[in-house]
C-alpha cells in the first residue's frame, strides 16, 4: 500500500496564488488524457467552486504529475470550471460541491453526453443542497438553469448531495447522501433515470443513517462492478475502527447492498498528519499494472484544512 499527498493548504499551490483548498476529486479519461475535476475554496469568493487538473496528453493514470488548470488570462490564478449565469438561483451563494464525472446517453437528443454532477447550495455552503450538473457543449462546461435531482422523501431531511453516478443498462444510476453533517444524520440513497435529469425512480435507502456511509463510488471493471465507499464519524472523541474507506464488488450495479460482496476495509481513519478519516473516493485501476488500484480521496486535519491524496494498493479480492 502506498499513499501519496497531492494537495495540502500547508504546501501551497504554486504557481497558483489564490486557492485556499483543493479537494473532492473525480476522475475522467477524455480521449487520451486524464482529467481530474475538484472542488475547493478560492480567495475572494465566499462560495465553493469547481476546478480541473490534468496529466500530460497520453500519460498513464498516476498519483503524481497533475497540473491544476490556470486561468487563461492570469497563470497565477486558478481557472473556475463553468459559468454560473443560468445556475445562480440554485448554486451561487452556497457554491458547487462534490463533483462526479459521468458519460451517458441523452435519449431526447439522441447522443452521448459528458456531465459533471455536483451538489449546489442555493443560500449557504453548509446546505441544504440539490444535485445538478455541468454539461460539455463541445467548447466548455455549461451550467443548467435548474437542478436535476432534489429531496422528496421525509427521511432525506430536505437535502441531497455527494452524488456518484454511472450510466448502465440505459439508466443514469445515482448514489447520493441525504441529511446533513450538522444534524449528524446521513442516509445513503439511490435513484435512477433514463435521461439523468427527470423522472427519477422512487428514492430508496442503500445504507441507513447508523451506517454513516458518506459516498458510494461505483466503476465497471470488465464484466463486474467495483465500489469504494466511505464511513465517516461525526461524533465526539476518536472515530470507531470502521471509519475509513471500504471496497466491494458485484455482478450488477445494484442499489441492494446484499448483492455486493462482503466489504473489505482498505484505509482506516488513522491520523497520518496531513489527513484522517478519508472520504470522497474516486477509483480506477492502473494502466501500467492492472493489479494496482488507485483510489483518490479527501482528508482533513486541524481546523478544516482539507487535503487530497491517492491510495495505491494491490487488487482487493
Amino acid at each position: 500500500m502506498k499513499i501519496t499527498k497531492l494537495f495540502d493548504p500547508a504546501d501551497g499551490f504554486a504557481p497558483l496564488t489564490d486557492p485556499w483548498a483543493i479537494t473532492d476529486a473525480t476522475l475522467a479519461k477524455r480521449g487520451s488524457q486524464w482529467w481530474m475535476y475538484m472542488a475547493g475554496k478560492v480567495a475572494g469568493r465566499s462560495s465553493i467552486d469547481l476546478f480541473s487538473a490534468s496529466l500530460p496528453e497520453g500519460a498513464p493514470l498516476s498519483a503524481s504529475g497533475w497540473k491544476v488548470t490556470a486561468n487563461s488570462q492570469d497563470a497565477t490564478k486558478i481557472a473556475l470550471l463553468g459559468k454560473q449565469e443560468l445556475s445562480a438561483p440554485w448554486d451561487l451563494k452556497g457554491g458547487r460541491h462534490c463533483p462526479a464525472y459521468v458519460r451517458g446517453w441523452d435519449p431526447e437528443r439522441g447522443e452521448w453526453v459528458e456531465r459533471i454532477y455536483y451538489a449546489g447550495g442555493a443560500e449557504n455552503v453548509w446546505g441544504p443542497y440539490t444535485i445538478g450538473y455541468l454539461e460539455w457543449d463541445g467548447t466548455e462546461w455549461s451550467d443548467q438553469p435548474s437542478p436535476a435531482f432534489t429531496a422528496n422523501e421525509g427521511l432525506e431531511h430536505g437535502s441531497v448531495y455527494e452524488p456518484n453516478l454511472i450510466y448502465d443498462q440505459g439508466k443514469w444510476k445515482l448514489w447520493y447522501v441525504a441529511g446533513s453533517n450538522q444534524e449528524k444524520y446521513l442516509v445513503q440513497g439511490y435513484a435512477e433515470s433514463a435521461d439523468g435529469r427527470s423522472n427519477w425512480s422512487q428514492h430508496r435507502v442503500v445504507f441507513p443513517a447508523e451506517e454513516r456511509v458518506f459516498d458510494f463510488c461505483v466503476t465497471k471493471q470488465a464484466d463486474e462492478f467495483e465500489a469504494v465507499f466511505s464511513r465517516v464519524w461525526l461524533g465526539e472523541g476518536p472515530p470507531p475502527p470502521n471509519t475509513g474507506l471500504w471496497w466491494c464488488k458485484a455482478s450488477t450495479a445494484s442499489p441492494d447492498i446484499s448483492q455486493w460482496s462482503k466489504p473489505a476495509q482498505i484505509l482506516t481513519a488513522e491520523d497520518r498528519g496531513w489527513f484522517t478519516g478519508p472520504w470522497k473516493p474516486s477509483l480506477h485501476y492502473s494502466e501500467t499494472d492492472p493489479n494496482v488500484l488507485l483510489v483518490f480521496f479527501d482528508g482533513i486535519y486541524g481546523q478544516y484544512k482539507f487535503t487530497l491524496g491517492c491510495l495505491e494498493l494491490q487488487r482487493p479480492v
